[in-house]
């Protein structure tokens, strides 16, 4: 369809690159030409009104999203999930030191934290496409994809390339989405994404997971690892008082983040590092302070 033949062609073209952009976190210029059938230079004009009013991002060839992913968005309408994932990446980027090198797994909160890392000095290592795309023409970030097989929901990379490829790397930290979390250990739903997670955790110093509270109570399919293979549990200041009094007694560093921030005042902390954004809980904690939840 030629959307450029809508009465208010502009407007509407731009409201769908935007949604093209959230989708799938990067799109190129020569897509995006072809997508509405008009030309490069009146793309990059679109691309330009979409940049000064902070929704997108230029880069070389492409442009990049600035908000929450259309597959984001969905959580948002969850009981304020979206806020509490956001403020979750927040914290977890300021755990974070320029010029380390860092490891993102795929999922919706890893996307916000990545997009938190955005033009900041990093090695990144990735097996997540929509993670990748965001720093693809970035002159601050070493970006490495994992190669292998793509999940087609996720878009993440998994299985043997995968697995081979981490065996000869080491990172500083690995971040790691899990679909559930109990006092057994931590969930995800593919048991080829927890292989590729297990050996993501043999090449990290150490191991962060994060995950909003809704996910605590919950098991899924493949039993990713135990307590006391996680160093560090980012997750927001809903989590109750039995699990953070367990995250102790496993010598796991608990760090809350209070789910208040806007999208403004996330975009501005992640430019101004140091983290000051939202209110971050870091600890190892007394267990006399409160009554179980």
């Amino acid at each position: 369809m030629n959307v450029s033949s809508h009465p208010n062609a502009s407007l509407s073209r731009r409201e769908k690159i935007l949604e093209m952009v959230r989708t799938h976190g990067f799109v190129s210029i020569p897509d995006l030409r072809d997508a509405f059938e008009v030309s490069e230079s009146t793309i990059r004009r679109d691309l330009e009104a979409l940049e000064e009013n902070g929704e997108a991002k230029r880069t070389h060839g492409g442009v990049f999203s600035t908000g929450p992913s259309s597959s984001v968005r969905q959580f948002g309408s969850k009981g304020g999930t979206w806020e509490k994932k956001r403020s979750i990446a927040i914290a977890a980027a300021s755990l974070i030191e320029d010029h380390e090198t860092v490891l993102l797994d795929g999922g919706s909160t890893t996307y916000e934290l990545a997009r938190q890392l955005v033009g900041r000095p990093l090695q990144i290592v990735t097996n997540s496409l929509p993670v990748a795309n965001l720093f693809a023409s970035s002159d601050t970030v070493e970006l490495v994809l994992l190669g292998g097989a793509v999940h087609h929901k996720t878009g993440v990379t998994l299985g043997s390339y995968a697995n081979e490829m981490l065996r000869s790397l080491n990172v500083q930290k690995a971040f790691l989405s899990v679909a559930g979390i109990n006092p057994k250990g931590f969930y995800n739903s593919n048991m080829l994404l927890v292989e590729t997670e297990r050996m993501m955790m043999q090449c990290a110093d150490q191991v962060l997971v994060i995950a909003d509270s809704t996910k605590f109570g919950r098991s899924s399919l493949a039993r990713l690892c135990d307590w006391s293979q996680v160093h560090t549990l980012v997750s927001d200041d809903s989590l109750g008082e039995s699990w953070r009094r367990l995250a102790n007694e496993s010598k796991v560093v608990l760090h809350l983040a209070e789910p208040s921030v806007t999208e403004e005042s996330s975009l501005e902390a992640r430019d101004s590092h140091p983290v000051s954004a939202s209110t971050v809980v870091s600890e190892r904690l007394s267990l006399s302070k409160n009554s179980a939840s």
